[in-house]
């Protein structure tokens, strides 16, 4: 997390971290409502590549699991459209009944999903407010995105696959499962 942070920051952007609720860390960066959803998950996609390319032992922007390891996984596909994502303050279906909870970068290594349920946030939030206060005052532009997008294509690095229930998109790389892919003919 505090390579995002980093990242963010040497673009001039303010990212605003919060748990999913389960498993994940959501970060959440408000941007100019200038763009369509192809070039936004684009540029979400640059961004994870850079990240994975700083920790290539840590993170992952492989969508087939069988490719990931055991390394963190940047979902550039949650910026796709019709994605949703847990909301802040949002109760989970989950029997502790966890929160998906905005939190600091400071405090962010060391935060457990369940320490936030919906019996612990009224008093999380009446000590601390709304962490997450200040995010529509940080608008980010995604010019420096949109370079690093025109970097990769002129270096040929290009799509990524999208969800399966997406219709094939331009420039989109075979979606099958490489396990599941069919074997070229050696000969």
């Amino acid at each position: 997390a505090g390579v995002v942070r980093e990242t963010l920051a040497e673009m001039g952007w303010t990212g605003w971290p919060k748990t999913s609720g389960n498993r994940g860390i959501h970060v959440a960066c408000r941007i100019e409502p200038n763009w369509e959803f192809p070039v936004v998950r684009r540029c979400a996609l640059a961004f994870a590549r850079e990240i994975e390319r700083r920790l290539p032992q840590l993170v992952t922007t492989a969508w087939w699991k069988e490719e990931r390891g055991e390394r963190v996984f940047i979902d550039y596909n949650q910026n796709a459209r019709d994605r949703t994502i847990a909301s802040a303050y949002s109760v989970r279906g989950r029997v502790d009944a966890t929160v998906s909870a905005p939190v600091t970068w400071e405090e962010l290594p060391d935060v457990e999903t369940e320490d936030f349920t919906l019996a612990t946030m009224p008093a999380r939030f009446a000590k601390l407010g709304d962490v997450q206060a200040g995010i529509d005052d940080a608008v980010c532009d995604l010019e420096v995105l949109l370079e690093w997008v025109a970097r990769e294509e002129a270096a040929g690095v290009g799509e990524a696959p999208y969800p399966p229930q997406f219709p094939k998109m331009p420039g989109e790389p075979k979606r099958v499962q490489p396990s599941r892919a069919r074997k070229e003919d050696p000969s």
